[in-house]
């Protein structure tokens, strides 16, 4: 892909502590830690922007938070080292300079969740060898940073292979089963009117094995070709999400509505033709509000500012006029 969203792992080498943590390193206990969807008068773990510390100049977790209004981070991406063993990037242990974000993000109030997967990379689905070895994999980045919710961005060819989808399933399972209250979301790509095919067989999988996921999570940009505003398009394909998920489990409108999330993408992404603006934000925020989904979400925190002179969007900017941190602003009005 032409720009390096979510779903392409950065070739950059990591980043230092010294880019990522630039508050206090003591773990504090957060007001905001166990904040869920509906938490009053500010966003709580629905709304969690992704920001990959591993590229496109990150800025000070810390600082995304006091800006922004924002009180949850999606840390991107936790990968397989090449065997079982989840570190960040597939290189960073879950020790170091990520871990040191963390601590600041929860010293300032707020709280993390973890990614695992995204489109480039050895993904931890594809080369644990079972279900409960996958669920071995997981808790350990949970145990690690004491974690209350997770996301699977399920691409790549962890989404294709039928196996390592029901795979992923039965592994989230397991970490449902041992972590009491632990938030779950399954990330994927999606086309202008839904999931696809290959996205409806992971959501029956998981209704059929009885997982109870917090929230199946579409990407709605990359389509390849789309008539109308990425707005517009985007609450399209949110509506054909429902209707998967309410015929997989058997919900009724509501509930599914509160079973799904939108992951969006600020301004320019990979495709001529997509430009997401802060209308098309404000429109996603409308539909969210009116449907109370589960997760409202973007990639990502580091592309949203202006790119400056000479510079085109892609991994430190978003290639649309605006102000610091405006497509975060939107995303944080909405409480659930």
């Amino acid at each position: 892909m032409p720009i390096a969203p979510r779903t392409l792992l950065a070739a950059a080498a990591a980043v230092t502590a010294a880019q990522v943590a630039l508050a206090a390193p003591g773990h504090a206990t957060p007001t905001a830690r166990d904040a869920g969807p509906n938490a009053a008068a500010s966003p709580g773990v629905a709304v969690a922007p992704y920001e990959y510390l591993g590229w496109g100049s990150p800025q000070a977790p810390a600082s995304v938070l006091s800006a922004t209004g924002v009180k949850w981070l999606t840390l991107a991406f936790v990968l397989s080292d090449g065997g079982c063993t989840p570190k960040w990037d597939g290189s960073r242990s879950l020790t170091g300079s990520d871990k040191t974000a963390i601590n600041s993000i929860r010293s300032a109030g707020g709280d993390v969740v973890v990614s695992f997967g995204g489109w480039s990379g050895n993904k931890l689905g594809d080369h644990c060898s079972s279900a409960s070895a996958l669920a071995g994999a997981y808790q350990k980045v949970i145990d690690a940073y004491g974690l209350k919710a997770i996301d699977i961005d399920i691409e790549s060819t962890e989404f294709s292979s039928g196996t390592v989808q029901q795979r992923v399933i039965d592994a989230l399972k397991i970490v449902k089963s041992n972590n009491s209250g632990i938030k779950t979301y399954i990330t994927f790509g999606t086309t202008p009117s839904g999931p696809d095919s290959t996205g409806k067989a992971l959501i029956n999988r998981g209704a059929k094995a009885g997982l109870a996921n917090d929230g199946w999570v579409i990407m709605p940009f990359d389509f390849g070709g789309h008539s109308g505003s990425m707005g517009s398009v985007t609450t399209a394909a949110a509506d054909g999400l429902k209707n998967a998920v309410k015929s997989a489990y058997g919900y009724s409108d509501s509930v599914a509505y509160s079973h799904i999330g939108i992951s969006s993408m600020n301004g320019k992404t990979d495709e001529s033709d997509e430009t997401v603006t802060t209308g098309d934000f404000s429109t996603i925020l409308s539909y969210a509000k009116t449907h109370h989904i589960a997760r409202l979400t973007f990639w990502a925190v580091n592309r949203d500012r202006q790119c400056g002179s000479g510079q085109s969007a892609g991994d430190s900017c978003s290639g649309v006029s605006q102000s610091a941190y405006a497509f975060s602003k939107i995303f944080a009005q909405y409480t659930g």
